[in-house]
């Protein structure tokens, strides 16, 4: 069987997505949305019909998601921390709380599976009560996909 990488992310808005604080945020989701669905190893995101994911708060009110399924761990890494996401990242404390709990979560799923919303929460309360393991862990402790420490 083949596997591929999904992957959670939540934040906690300091101020609605309107305000003008989160403008230059919201001002480069497109763009940088585009640049994840046009990169190496992208496989889907979570999103709207109209192609919103600011809209899904299955967190709170308060929170937005980002869950997205990648070909590999590589091809995410890449993305996140070598294109043009990294500089708009580095600005995340002007626009969302400092988490004190983890916040991103990885996990081995079967080609062609969909997460669903409630499969990724299972997943970041994993990696909450048990710390890092081959059904939930981070880019710091990571797993292959036969269940190997990397």
């Amino acid at each position: 069987m083949n596997y591929q990488l999904a992957q959670l992310n939540i934040a906690q808005l300091l101020t609605p997505l309107e305000s003008p604080q989160l403008k230059d945020f919201v001002d480069n989701l497109d763009r940088i949305n585009a640049l994840a669905e046009q990169s190496s190893g992208f496989v889907w995101r979570l999103q709207t019909p109209a192609g919103d994911a600011t809209a899904l708060r299955p967190f709170g009110e308060d929170v937005i998601v980002n869950l997205s399924v990648w070909q590999n761990v590589e091809a995410l890494h890449q993305f996140v921390y070598r294109s043009a996401h990294a500089p708009i990242m580095s600005r995340r404390r002007e626009w969302f709380a400092r988490m004190t709990e983890a916040y991103m979560v990885l996990w081995w799923i079967p080609e062609g599976h969909q997460p669903s919303v409630d499969e990724a929460k299972q997943r970041l309360e994993l990696l909450h009560k048990h710390g890092a393991t081959v059904e939930a862990f981070t880019f710091k402790t990571l797993f292959s996909a036969d269940g190997l420490p990397v």
